[in-house]
């Protein structure tokens, strides 16, 4: 019997926090029929400061991958505050990962990759998805990756 998105994170160790406000004149998500647009979510730790820092210049990529995977957990605190049950989850559609490096960084595929992979994690192969990782000059706050991403919901 398949495991629900809540028994994943059960294995793996995951207690989502508390969603994280807007930091600005934003929602965190909008629903557009069975679509919701996510907000970009940053590395919150549980402590509520981020992960701030350059890729290629303050952070390793493994720290960068971190990163990445806390903005998943991020992300789907606020899918279980707006929908109840993860298993209203129907696909996760499409993730735009930004990473803040230094104009030589090359490997933001692999840093955003801990986002990814925890998606996968957690929503088996509803959570595969369509990707970009950029690299940014700059993020709000220096925080070292930035991820948005549009998900596709059962009624």
């Amino acid at each position: 019997m398949a495991q629900t998105p809540e028994q994943n994170l059960e294995k793996l160790g995951i207690i989502l926090p508390e969603a994280s406000q807007p930091i600005a004149t934003y929602v965190n998500c909008v629903r557009v029929g069975k679509l919701l647009f996510m907000s970009g979510k940053g590395p919150l730790k549980s402590d509520d400061t981020y992960i701030t820092g350059k890729l290629g210049k303050d952070l390793s990529i493994k720290q960068g991958y971190e990163a990445a995977r806390l903005a998943a957990i991020c992300h789907i605190a606020v899918l279980k505050t707006e929908l109840g049950d993860l298993k209203r989850v129907k696909q996760i559609v499409k993730v735009l990962g930004m990473v803040n490096c230094t104009d030589d960084f090359f490997e933001q595929p692999k840093v955003i990759n801990g986002y990814s992979d925890l998606m996968v994690s957690v929503f088996d192969d509803k959570g595969r998805h369509a990707r970009s990782a950029v690299g940014i000059n700059v993020l709000p706050m220096n925080i070292a990756v930035e991820v948005e991403v549009i998900v596709e919901i059962e009624d």
